[in-house]
């Protein structure tokens, strides 16, 4: 087997040649899922430390040396941190049940067992596998597909909403001077400023996503994005200095080396928040959102402060002017004349 033939929806075969279940030939058509059979233990490692399928099946059933191999090769995939996150799946013999679960498979079926509980508990064991490496682990938010998906989900309802790229100031200096650990305390605490505002306010309509690093991006309804930014900043400038020593706290910065190696005043984390809306845009896909976000985030690290910018253009206005800051802390980038 070549790389080229394992992709996102291929599911590896591990088999001695054993008949193929009629559930499990039903259930590849179902979810549509390509199997590529390997017949040697060895070649499954290979395979699965190089590429992403979507899930491997060991075919377990046989003599007791291939029972052995093939409990080993489960062992052996799942002690590797890149190939332990596929799910994996073992037919075995009955007298191997308790065995494959320890040997770290994510499912175990019987060749006996009934179709139907086969293919749902087939698609659950996808699920599952969706869902843990949807979330990122340190926040236990949902991650890049989720957030895509959410993004998709709010244009086709076509309900009125405002997408908000959050991102820190002056996070890597801090991460320098204090440590990854204390680093990954704030990325924490950001994502629980955040969850606390959103989900205060807004409930099961509001979405906080972690993109990766200190970024993140939440949606909620356009009536509620006033309210919820600027609470978001607020608690965030409450909370952010405890971070830091007394003394850097008292004074309000540190000195730390830019990429050159010079020293300079480090001032206290802020948080940057660029929001675009669909209230003068129409949106087709998620990826539309995203770059207008990340433009708009970009634009709210060049001001100073914690603080959030909305966007106020018209998609049939190419010229844009910026009012001032606010007095709630925001600024609005808003086409001209608008």
């Amino acid at each position: 087997m070549t790389d080229w033939m394992v992709h996102a929806q291929s599911a590896i075969f591990l088999t001695a040649g054993q008949s193929v279940p009629s559930w499990l030939d039903a259930w590849w058509r179902e979810a549509q899922i390509t199997p590529l059979p390997i017949g040697e233990t060895n070649a499954i490692l290979a395979v699965a430390l190089r590429a992403r399928p979507r899930a491997i099946v060991i075919d377990g059933r046989g003599d007791l040396n291939w029972q052995t191999a093939s409990l080993d090769v489960c062992k052996r995939l799942k002690r590797d941190s890149y190939s332990a996150i596929i799910p994996i799946v073992m037919l075995v013999p009955t007298t191997r049940f308790i065995d494959a679960f320890a040997a770290g498979a994510d499912e175990v079926l019987r060749a006996d067992v009934a179709g139907v509980e086969a293919a749902a508990r087939l698609t659950a064991m996808l699920r599952r596998s969706d869902r843990d490496t949807d979330v990122h682990p340190s926040t236990r938010l949902p991650g890049a597909r989720e957030i895509e998906a959410e993004l998709a989900r709010r244009i086709a309802s076509g309900d009125r909403f405002a997408a908000c790229y959050a991102d820190l100031d002056h996070f890597k200096e801090f991460n320098d001077r204090y440590g990854y650990h204390n680093g990954d305390q704030v990325i924490r605490l950001l994502a629980h400023i955040l969850h606390d505002v959103v989900k205060g306010l807004c409930g099961e309509s509001g979405f906080v996503g972690h993109i990766g690093g200190d970024d993140f991006l939440y949606t909620v309804p356009i009536a509620s994005m006033a309210r919820v930014c600027d609470d978001v900043i607020r608690v965030f400038d409450e909370l952010i200095g405890l971070q830091y020593s007394e003394q850097d706290q008292r004074v309000g910065y540190f000195f730390g080396k830019d990429r050159r190696g010079q020293m300079h005043r480090v001032p206290l984390m802020t948080l940057s928040v660029g929001v675009v809306t669909n209230q003068r845009r129409h949106f087709m896909r998620a990826v539309e959102v995203s770059e207008l976000a990340t433009e708009m985030k970009s634009y709210a690290k060049t001001l100073p402060g914690s603080l959030w910018v909305v966007d106020r253009r018209r998609e049939d206005v190419p010229s844009v002017s910026v009012s001032p800051v606010g007095e709630q802390g925001h600024a609005r980038l808003g086409s001209s004349g608008a």
